[in-house]
């Protein structure tokens, strides 16, 4: 599928910006993890966002996403996995299909955690981060889930019906992954178990991983004025770009990496008719 704008995020940011950029006549599709996975949705009183005084955490996002959805945004439930720039195009991964878009507005918020020790070491022979992708690869053998979500079971219950083996680990706080040439075992909160892959399922992915080459400043995105990346046609909004980490300081920066977005895309097109 292809689009003007590819949306990162289904929080504040990601919607103001889906929100804004359809506002100037593009065409967006949202990929987020489900809305109930948002870190804002539990909160029972959000005293600070402008014009909703004590609005819910749900129904902020609830609201946000209904005014994407009349603009005309698209949404698709998942998580961007890999991505890599191809002429004045970025190619995203989300689980096993490929989307491509002119700009990307990456507002996925803070990625929560450090990676396990051998998780580096061992990806792609057998650390993986998407069960239905790589799970056929390992029908009828032992694997582990590492669960950092409600959307996780979902694909430890995909690699159950495929014929792996699985063992769950529901959110552990320490894991570290043995092997030699492949993985062959991982220890979670001291269990261990032999196993031929390690799923990984977090709700986002760290903004490095899956933008190589990306420029941070103290853990955070580095962004300038106009919410644009060091990386062309990327642009950045919310939590992943620093404090203070409020819903409405995300959608206002949404509505800058919306509008930038749209305007780098309507310069590329003016480009391509110069010739």
């Amino acid at each position: 599928m292809s689009c003007d704008i590819l949306v990162i995020g289904g929080g504040p940011a990601g919607l103001s910006a889906a929100v804004n950029a359809r506002a100037r006549g593009r065409s967006v599709l949202v990929v987020s993890n489900p809305l109930e996975e948002n870190p804002l949705w539990p909160a029972e009183r959000v005293d600070n966002y402008p014009g909703l005084p004590a609005v819910s955490g749900a129904e902020l996002l609830t609201q946000l996403r209904r005014h994407a959805e009349r603009s005309g945004a698209e949404f698709l439930t998942g998580r961007a996995l890999t991505s890599v720039r191809m002429g004045d195009a970025w190619y995203v991964s989300v689980g096993p299909d490929m989307y491509n878009a002119k700009a990307v507005v990456l507002a996925a918020g803070v990625a929560r955690g450090k990676k396990f020790p051998g998780e580096a070491e061992f990806l792609g022979r057998g650390v993986s981060y998407c069960a239905t992708c790589d799970g056929m690869l390992y029908r009828g053998k032992a694997v582990a889930v590492l669960g950092y979500s409600d959307s996780a079971r979902q694909e430890a219950e995909f690699l159950e019906r495929i014929g792996c083996r699985v063992t769950y680990f529901d959110r552990p706080r320490t894991c570290e992954i043995h092997g030699e040439e492949t993985v062959r075992s991982v220890t979670c909160d001291g269990q261990s178990t032999d196993v031929d892959c390690v799923f990984i399922l977090r709700p986002a992915l760290a903004p490095t991983d899956l933008f190589p080459g990306l420029e941070t400043e103290k853990g955070f995105v580095a962004v300038d004025r106009r919410m644009a990346t060091n990386l062309p046609g990327l642009f950045a909004a919310g939590d992943c770009t620093g404090g203070p980490l409020q819903a409405a300081k995300a959608a206002g920066e949404g509505l800058i990496a919306g509008q930038s977005a749209a305007a780098y895309v309507a310069d590329l097109e003016r480009q391509a008719r110069q010739g």
